[in-house]
């Protein structure tokens, strides 16, 4: 019999559509203590990868710049037959790169302000982004779940 759990993962197409239709991000890193430090992100979706930006200060740059394992985690649904999620575990590449950081923040605010991004960086633009990084998410591995796929039998 199959594993119930190959049933219900996502297929390469819908975990792409699931990425880059999802809202926001849980990212883990650890912490100085050696326990997980969570955070919620915005993100956009770069050659397949996630990348988001941050202050380049945060707990989560710092934790990344010790320990460059992190997991992201994108979920839906309510009810548990509408349970959908996907969980990356991957490396973590800090980019410090104004001008790319201000693009992905130009990506970022078209995303979620749901206007079209912009085509040159304004100058003030570069200027908050002097102050941020961007992370771009290096998948080692990816496992998903769809409950929508159980057909209602558990």
């Amino acid at each position: 019999m199959p594993s119930r759990r190959s049933a219900i993962a996502f297929t390469p197409e819908e975990q792409d559509q699931f990425l880059k239709d999802g809202w926001t991000i849980q990212i883990a890193s650890i912490g100085p203590k050696g326990y997980p430090h969570l955070v919620a992100m915005w993100y956009v979706l770069i050659d397949g990868d996630v990348h988001f930006t941050t202050f380049a200060k945060s707990q989560k740059v710092l934790n990344l710049r010790r320990n460059p394992k992190m997991t992201c985690m994108l979920e839906a649904g309510k009810g548990y037959a509408e349970l959908r999620g996907l969980v990356i575990e991957g490396d973590a590449e800090i980019i410090e790169d104004t001008p790319f950081c201000a693009k992905v923040m130009g990506m970022v605010g078209a995303k979620y302000n749901g206007i079209p991004a912009p085509t040159e960086t304004p100058e003030g633009a570069l200027k908050v982004a002097s102050k941020r990084v961007v992370i771009r998410v290096k998948p080692v591995d990816v496992y998903s779940w769809d409950h929508r796929k159980l057909g209602g039998k558990y």
